[in-house]
């Protein structure tokens, strides 16, 4: 009597090819009986609602809103321009000296100034007083002709 020339194992790496490509196939047909291929335009519309939703149904007409060009806004509004003339207080929020730069506190419109060792006039240190002018800096506004108060 001869030994079976397959074993065990063979035996169930067969199944398990076999079982992978049934598996492949009921994937294929699957996705060729759910395929988005063949669907009337009507399916690929999307609809924009009165409140700037996507939607998959169309707008109703009575609550359409008549838009003035003018109020279309398309980039963000200009910062308004501080007075750079005006001669500010605050209080000196953060400095460091070893870095020469800090921050003011404007008493007015409770903004955060940035300030530099060039902008003074008088040595300044954290919890001090002061009085100022702004410009435009490199990232915003900046005090100069910072002195004690």
């Amino acid at each position: 009597m001869g030994r079976s020339n397959e074993t065990f194992n063979k035996k169930e790496k067969e199944k398990k090819k076999l079982k992978k490509q049934l598996e492949k196939k009921e994937r294929a047909e699957d996705r060729k009986a759910n395929s988005a291929k063949g669907k009337g335009l009507e399916d690929m519309l999307a609809y924009i609602d009165e409140n700037g939703n996507i939607s998959s149904t169309p707008p109703d007409p009575h609550k359409k809103r008549k838009v003035e060009i003018q109020e279309i806004q398309v980039s963000t509004p200009k910062q308004e321009q501080l007075a750079a003339d005006a001669i500010r207080t605050g209080i000196v929020t953060m400095f460091n000296e070893a870095k020469g730069y800090g921050f003011i506190r404007d008493k007015d419109t409770n903004d955060s100034i940035f300030v530099h060792v060039n902008g003074l006039t008088d040595r300044i240190r954290e919890n001090d007083t002061v009085t100022f002018e702004t410009e435009k800096g490199q990232r915003g506004p900046a005090a100069v002709n910072v002195k004690k108060a």
